[in-house]
C-alpha cells in the first residue's frame, strides 16, 4: 500500500516560516515527480512546487524566491521550506507523488497524501 505522510503544517504570522514535510512508502521503485498542491478554501487545487530527476525543479510564481523544495536524504522522501508566508499562503498542503519525471499537472500525480492545514495570520 502506497502512503505519503505530510507534516509541519501550522499557524504563524505573516512573515513567518514553516517547513513542510513528506515521506513515502509502500513503492519499491523512485519517485521522479514530487511535488506540492495547494488547496484554499473555495478555490482549485494549484500546483506549488515540484522536483523532479536531477535536481530539477518547478515553482509557481506566487511562491518562487520564498518557498524551497528540496529532497531528503532518505529515498522518496522531499520538503517544502517556506518563508516570508503572506495570508494568501494559507491552505490545504498536500504532497504528491508520481513514478514518472516531469509531472506538473495535479490529475497526472499517481499518489497523494491526506494534506496538513497552513494557517498564515496577517
Amino acid at each position: 500500500l502506497v502512503q505519503l505522510v505530510e507534516s509541519g503544517g501550522g499557524s504563524v504570522q505573516a512573515g513567518g516560516s514553516l517547513r513542510l514535510s513528506c515521506a513515502a512508502s509502500g513503492y519499491s521503485g523512485s519517485y521522479y515527480s514530487m511535488a506540492w498542491f495547494r488547496q484554499a478554501p473555495g478555490k482549485e487545487r494549484e500546483g506549488v512546487a515540484a522536483t523532479y530527476r536531477f535536481s530539477m525543479t518547478y515553482y509557481s510564481d506566487s511562491v518562487k524566491g520564498r518557498f524551497t523544495i528540496s529532497q531528503g536524504n532518505a529515498e522518496n522522501t522531499v520538503y517544502l521550506q517556506m518563508n516570508s508566508l503572506k495570508p494568501e499562503d494559507t491552505g490545504v498542503y498536500y504532497c504528491a507523488a508520481s513514478p514518472f519525471d516531469g509531472r506538473r499537472q495535479s490529475y497526472e500525480f499517481e499518489y497523494w497524501g491526506q494534506g496538513t492545514q497552513v494557517t498564515v495570520s496577517s
